[in-house]
C-alpha cells in the first residue's frame, strides 16, 4: 500500500520487540471513556478533486470573519497583517532555518531572535526576554514553574480573571509537577482581593491584564504585597497590541510577564500556531526557561550573535533544564518582529489608540440598547456586556443575520452561571459600517 506499508507480521514483530500484546496497549493512559466504539462515520475513498470540492462545501457552511463583520476575541484577535510579513518569512533562508546549534553558520537566525527579544523586553517594560515559547498559555505555565524554582514554594494563586485555557495549562502542570494551583472564582465585575490569598507557601500570583472580561487594572499595589510576602507577580497578556496604550507590566512591578504575540504578524488560524512571549527581571534570568540569544564581538571586533543561555533540554542535560520545550515558534516570532518593525513605535501606539477608540465608541452604542449593560469601567479593545437573554443563543441569531457578534462567556466557563455575558472585541479590521450592523442586529435579536 502507498501509505500503510506494514504487514500484520511487521506489526507483530514490532509489538513483540517492545513487549506489548496489542496496539491498544500503547494507549493505556487514555481514559476508556475517551475511546471510540468504532470507526468514525466518514465517507469512503473518493477521487482527490471530489474530496477538495467536499471540503470547500463544508467550509462554506461556516461564517468566516473574512466575509462578515467580526467582533470575536477572547484570547485570539484578528488584526491586519501587512502583505510584506508573509512575503519575507517565506524567503528560503527564513522558512527553512531551525535551531541555531552552530552560531557561526546561524548568524541571521540568531540576530532575528535577538531583535525579537529586544522588542518583547521594550513592550513589556522588563529587563530581558527569551525566544522559546509556544504560545501565551504555555508561557504562563512556564512562568509559574519558574516562580516555583525561584521561591522554592509550592502554591500558585490564580486570578479569576485569567483566561480559562491558560488556567487549565497551569492546572495540568500542577498535576504532574506536584504543586498547588489555587484558582479564584471568575470575577466579571472585579473585586478580587488577591493579596489576602498570599501566604508563606505562595510562590506567585498570576493575573491577566486586560483580564478575561476586558478589565484593566493597575497591579502596582499587588506587586508590593507579593514582594513583601516573598512571592512573585506573574502578569499574562493575551492582547499584545494593548501594550501600545496600556502601562506595561514591568512598570507595575511584575517579576515575570507571559504573553500571546499572535496579534502581530500571525493570523488567528483556529488557535495556532501562535507565538509565546516571555520576559523577566535581570536578577531572575538564570531561572528563565528556554534560551536567550545575545550580542557579542568576534576576535576581529565585528558584531555577532550567540546563544547566551541554553537551558532547554535540547541544549543541556534533562535534569539541568529549566524547561522541556523541544522547539520554538521561530517563524511566528519572525513574523511578529517584522510586523512590529513595519509599524515602528509611533505606528504601534497609533494602532493601539485606534483599537481603543473604536471599541469605546461601539461599547457606548451597545450599552444604550434596552436591557444591555456594560460591565467595564476601563478596557482596551474588548469589553463584557450583560444581555437580557442567554448570550449563546444571541450569538447564533446574530450569525444568522451575517454578524459574528462576539464570544459567549459560557463557552469558556460553562456551568459558572454567566450565561448572559458576551465578550465583544473590536480591532482595526472592523469596517466603517460594521459597528452599525452589529447594533442593529443585536437590537433586532433582543426585541
Amino acid at each position: 500500500m502507498r501509505y500503510l506499508g506494514l504487514t500484520d507480521a511487521d506489526r507483530r514483530a514490532m509489538l513483540d520487540a517492545i513487549g506489548v500484546g496489542s496496539v491498544d496497549d500503547l494507549f493505556v493512559d487514555v481514559p476508556r471513556a475517551a475511546w471510540l466504539d468504532g470507526p468514525l462515520d466518514l465517507p469512503g475513498r473518493r477521487p482527490e478533486p471530489a474530496v477538495e470540492r467536499w471540503f470547500v462545501e463544508l467550509a462554506e457552511r461556516n461564517l468566516s470573519p473574512a466575509r462578515a463583520p467580526s467582533f470575536l476575541g477572547a484570547g485570539a484577535y484578528r488584526h491586519h497583517v501587512p502583505a510584506a510579513v508573509d512575503h519575507l518569512i517565506q524567503r528560503g533562508e527564513f522558512l527553512t532555518s531551525y535551531t541555531p546549534y552552530q552560531p557561526e553558520v546561524s548568524q541571521g537566525t540568531l540576530q532575528s531572535l535577538f531583535e525579537f527579544q529586544t522588542q518583547v523586553a521594550l513592550l513589556t517594560g522588563m529587563d530581558v526576554a527569551n525566544a522559546s515559547m509556544y504560545d501565551g498559555a504555555t508561557a504562563t505555565g512556564e512562568a509559574v514553574l519558574m516562580a516555583l524554582r525561584v521561591t522554592r514554594r509550592r502554591r500558585a494563586v490564580i486570578s479569576g480573571g485569567l483566561h480559562p485555557h491558560y488556567r487549565e495549562v497551569v492546572a495540568t502542570h500542577a498535576r504532574f509537577h506536584g504543586f498547588a494551583a489555587d484558582p479564584g472564582d471568575p470575577a466579571p465585575q472585579g473585586g478580587e482581593d488577591l493579596a489576602a490569598r498570599l501566604g508563606d507557601d505562595c510562590a506567585c500570583v498570576v493575573v491577566q491584564n486586560p483580564d478575561l472580561f476586558g478589565h484593566l487594572r493597575d497591579y502596582s499595589a499587588l506587586a508590593e504585597a507579593c514582594h513583601a510576602a516573598g512571592a512573585l507577580l506573574v502578569v499574562a497578556v493575551t492582547e499584545v497590541v494593548s501594550l501600545g496604550a496600556v502601562r506595561p507590566p514591568g512598570a507595575m512591578g511584575a517579576d515575570i510577564v507571559a504573553a500571546e504575540g499572535q496579534s502581530l504578524g500571525n493570523a488567528t488560524a483556529f488557535g495556532g500556531p501562535h507565538v509565546g512571549l516571555f520576559a523577566t527581571r535581570d536578577s531572575l534570568v538564570r531561572q528563565m526557561p528556554g534560551r536567550l540569544s545575545g550580542q557579542t564581538e568576534d576576535v576581529d571586533g565585528r558584531r555577532g550573535w550567540v546563544l547566551t543561555l541554553n537551558t532547554r533540554e535540547q541544549h543541556i542535560r534533562r535534569e539541568k533544564a529549566t524547561s522541556n520545550i523541544c522547539t520554538n515558534s521561530g517563524l511566528c516570532a519572525l513574523a511578529f518582529s517584522i510586523h512590529l518593525a513595519l509599524l515602528g513605535e509611533d505606528g504601534f501606539t497609533r494602532l493601539a489608540r485606534l483599537n481603543h477608540a473604536l471599541a469605546a465608541r461601539l461599547a457606548d452604542r451597545l450599552a444604550a440598547l434596552p436591557g444591555v449593560s456594560l460591565l467595564n469601567d476601563a478596557f482596551f479593545n474588548e469589553f463584557t456586556l450583560r444581555l437580557p437573554k442567554p448570550a449563546a443563543g444571541v450569538v447564533e441569531a446574530l450569525a444568522e443575520r451575517g454578524v459574528l457578534g462576539g464570544v459567549p462567556v459560557a463557552r469558556l466557563l460553562p456551568g459558572a452561571g454567566l450565561d448572559d455575558l458576551l465578550l465583544v472585541a473590536v480591532t482595526e479590521t472592523v469596517g466603517e459600517d460594521d459597528p452599525g450592523r452589529l447594533v442593529a442586529a443585536l437590537a433586532e435579536v433582543l426585541a
